[in-house]
């Protein structure tokens, strides 16, 4: 897919695509430059909102850390 960059800097999404990521005047997008690509990264409402539970697995990261510490001390004694 080609834009065209007008006079005044602005790129025109299409609508397609502006649908598809669900874009809405007014949203904010960055602009991150990977050494000759640019990219367009939607920015989330809240942050901290979209990252709860990413991490979420089977097993308490916590609770098997203190296991394993125990296991060491139990191995030194």
């Amino acid at each position: 897919m080609t834009l065209k960059i007008s006079q005044k800097g602005w790129v025109v999404i299409p609508a397609d695509l502006r649908k598809k990521y669900d874009l809405k005047p007014g949203d904010e997008v960055h602009v991150v430059d990977y050494g000759g690509v640019l990219s367009l990264i939607p920015s989330s409402e809240d942050p901290l909102e979209v990252a709860v539970g990413m991490l979420e697995g089977e097993t308490s990261l916590t609770k098997a850390l203190l296991e394993e510490r125990k296991k060491d001390r139990d191995r030194e004694r």
